[in-house]
């Protein structure tokens, strides 16, 4: 039997539907991987930010854990803990990951702030 050329019209659409998919998952892969990085910069400078507020609380005399609380919840994060050791704070914030078939997982962010030891005197 010789085949003509009319006997495998539409074999190259497949391919294009197939190669489609597969650049369409690619991008969304590529976009949930994105948006969970940009989720774990956001906070680690939650945690940044409640550390240092933390710490100029301390230093004046007021509630180091009270307001690292109020700015990380200020930077969309929640504080998870909070330890006061003289003027130093170290917090753990969380904030929840982009949604991927309906399920999340929490993102955490740690900072210590507080002053620092002189470890020399510098001399002209």
């Amino acid at each position: 039997m010789i085949r003509g050329p009319d006997d495998e019209c539409g074999a190259a659409s497949m391919l294009a539907v197939a190669v489609v998919g597969l650049l369409l998952m690619l991008g969304l892969g590529a976009a949930y991987v994105t948006a969970t990085a940009a989720a774990h910069r956001r906070a680690q400078a939650a945690a940044d930010l409640a550390a240092l507020a933390g710490a100029g609380a301390a230093q004046q005399g007021e509630d180091a854990c009270g307001r690292a609380a109020e700015v990380a919840t200020g930077n969309g994060a929640a504080l998870v803990d909070c330890a006061r050791a003289g003027d130093e704070v170290t917090v753990t914030v969380r904030v929840a990951s982009p949604e991927l078939a309906g399920h999340t997982f929490e993102i955490t962010g740690r900072a210590r702030a507080g002053p620092s030891p002189v470890s020399a005197e510098v001399t002209p």
